[in-house]
């Protein structure tokens, strides 16, 4: 009598149907979860990136230098070599001076967002932002918002030396503050243009020389250092027309306590058009970069 011999089963065949149905992999089951982590949305976003540029501070001190030096070495310099010579004494002169001191220092910090944008363009790091899934714009508002910290501190400098130096707000504690937001807020819808320029420009060094032609006619042409009923008519008429003068009125007014809605209104004005016009163009350069 012949025996029947089992035929062997292939691998793993045997072994599935003695696995009992009820065990499972607890590989699959984490691959298979639906209760997925709600992605963060814009505001969360632009947080981070404004969290990455303080980061940066902290690792290279050296980037506060602008905002520490600089302040101190602007309100000194104008105020003991154009005090005697404009107002005939330097107190009467720095309660003049203090206020645009204030407002060039800080227009002049916001070139960094352009020359940062720029730096992290030539070493790849743009392209890293661009493949995330993050909200688009969030790499540039996130770099506006840390700026903004630079501001501050740059403003807080610049206030304290000047307060040491003999400085007095007519508008007390209240007026100081308004006049730091409006310019806080200027800064922001200025910080667009330099932006975009950091977008188009092949180095950082070409950001850093286009933007500064930039500000010197709109800073050194104003109200910030002399009375413009002492400078020639054609100079007048530039001065009349330019938003860093409308700027520089506005806050003297605030620190001063005698600042009038219109005076106000139209920084702000130029502050929300800067921003309406230049955040979609420039939005518009980061989305088409190639």
């Amino acid at each position: 009598m012949s025996t029947a011999v089992p035929h062997p089963e292939p691998d793993g065949v045997a072994t599935r149907e003695r696995a009992p149905h009820t065990e499972t992999n607890p590989l699959r089951a984490a691959i298979s979860r639906r209760d997925q982590p709600t992605p963060p949305g814009p505001v969360a976003n632009a947080l981070t990136f404004g969290w990455r540029a303080l980061l940066k501070i902290k690792h290279v001190p050296e980037q506060l230098f602008d905002v520490t030096v600089s302040p101190i070495i602007f309100t000194l310099m104008f105020t003991y070599l154009f005090g005697g010579a404009i107002a005939g004494d330097v107190q009467t002169y720095l309660q003049y001076l203090l206020p645009g001191i204030l407002v060039q220092t800080v227009l002049i910090i916001t070139v960094y967002t352009g020359f940062t944008m720029n730096t992290d363009i030539t070493k790849g790091v743009f392209d890293r932002f661009r493949s995330l899934p993050v909200w688009r714009p969030s790499p540039i508002v996130g770099a506006l918002l840390g700026d903004t910290v630079r501001y501050s501190i740059a403003s807080t400098i610049t206030l304290g030396l000047g307060f040491l130096l003999g400085f007095r707000a007519g508008g007390g504690v209240i007026g100081v503050l308004s006049g730091v937001v409006l310019l806080l807020v200027f800064a922001f819808g200025l910080s667009w243009i330099f932006t975009a320029l950091g977008l188009v420009m092949r180095s950082p060094n070409a950001v850093m020389g286009t933007s500064m032609m930039i500000l010197m006619p709109l800073t050194f042409a104003s109200n910030i250092f002399a009375d413009p009923s002492t400078m020639p008519g054609w100079l007048q008429g530039w001065v009349g027309v330019n938003p860093v003068s409308h700027l520089v009125t506005a806050v003297r007014g605030l620190m001063d306590g005698t600042a009038t809605f219109t005076e106000v209104s139209w920084a702000l004005v130029a502050a929300a058009a800067l921003t309406a016009v230049v955040a979609p163009l420039t939005m518009r350069l980061y989305r088409n970069r190639s």
